[in-house]
């Protein structure tokens, strides 16, 4: 088991790794809609690439949601496939999102051996959800006006 400090240096090592590797500027929260962003998540159990849709009114989040679920079998056949959706997402903070997700599980950051694997399953994933994104944007956005 790893001290807290020793667990937020490798984090660290980690993130500045995955950089290197993949040396580019990610869309993340640069969507131009307000709590809608994409995420990596890796712990020392799983790996994801998310699209979590945090707005505060419950009507927005779910038209966002729902605007993604009727892409789904685009998003799937055409980008990335084993994707998990999920309308109401319960936050460990107790916060109530909606989130989409893809997961590689068992392989964690305090691993060394499997950073790689992580860094080549983040790029591949992301970058699909970006390209995803990037195409079906205007239609996504077009619920701004609730």
């Amino acid at each position: 088991m790893y001290s807290r400090e020793e667990s937020q240096r490798m984090k660290r090592e980690f993130w500045v790794a995955f950089a290197e590797k993949y040396p580019r500027k990610w869309v993340l929260y640069d969507t131009k809609i307000k709590d809608f962003s994409f995420k990596f998540y890796v712990d020392n159990k799983k790996a994801q690439v998310l699209i979590d849709i945090e707005h505060r009114s419950d009507e927005k989040r779910y038209a966002y949601f729902e605007k993604l679920e009727a892409l789904k079998n685009i998003l799937e056949e055409e980008f990335i496939k084993d994707l998990v959706f999920e309308k109401n997402y319960t936050l460990e903070s107790g916060k109530n999102i909606s989130r989409i997700w893809v997961e590689k599980l068992g392989v964690g950051f305090s691993n060394r051996n499997n950073w790689d694997a992580i860094f080549d399953f983040f790029n591949e994933k992301m970058h699909a959800l970006e390209m995803f994104y990037l195409e079906y944007d205007e239609f996504i956005k077009e619920i701004d006006s609730l």
